[in-house]
């Protein structure tokens, strides 16, 4: 990678950080690109090189994130419930920690996709549906979920679940813990959900 594109990259990550923080505190409608500017030290044209509207910072916030948490997860050692808990409750303590304006702001600019114009978050949900679906699949290959596990089923049957949690949480205001919630939805029904198809030798 050449020096130009490191520094690229690195410009970037500035902006994304500096928004993040900003928005957590404000909320988007009460940002400005020219704040988010300011605090990098950069031009509002430089930000313009690297997002179209400040919308766009919302949805690159959202991405790479939970593909490392995805693979993360993956490696994760222990029984497949293990992991598929640590990939749930994960995902769910990122969004709270990352604050529930930046969260709110994520859903309302994605809710209805036809007012999305990053093509690849149209397909967030769906990417997400996939990751859990990874995570199930994974469990078959292991040996530890049965050969006729409904897989698509079940991913985005948990998919559902948690953006269910999450949009909750968003509506209550932050009243109570997102991660809390989703751990306490591992412990009382994940293990009841899944039993039917664990395999007796992988428990």
């Amino acid at each position: 990678m050449t020096n130009r594109k490191i520094a690229a990259l690195q410009t970037r990550k500035k902006l994304l950080g500096a928004a993040k923080d900003i928005i957590r505190e404000k909320g988007l409608v009460n940002t400005s690109v020219e704040e988010i500017t300011k605090a990098c030290g950069v031009s509002n044209g430089t930000f313009y090189t690297y997002f179209k509207r400040k919308e766009d910072v919302v949805f690159a916030l959202s991405h790479d994130i939970f593909r490392e948490i995805y693979e993360e997860a993956q490696r994760q050692d222990g029984p497949f419930m293990d992991r598929l808990t640590f990939y749930m409750v994960t995902f769910s303590g990122h969004i709270e920690r990352d604050g529930l304006k930046l969260c709110q702001e994520w859903v309302r600019n994605t809710v209805d996709p036809d007012l999305v114009e990053n093509p690849y978050d149209k397909e967030k949900l769906r990417m997400d549906a996939d990751s859990m679906k990874g995570m199930i699949q994974g469990g078959v290959e292991r040996g530890e979920l049965k050969e006729n596990t409904p897989v698509d089923a079940l991913a985005d049957a948990l998919t559902d679940v948690i953006y269910g949690e999450m949009l909750c949480w968003d509506m209550s205001g932050g009243a109570y813990s997102f991660e809390e919630r989703t751990k306490n939805f591992c412990t009382m029904f994940l293990p009841a959900m899944m039993k039917p198809y664990i395999n007796k030798n992988a428990e």
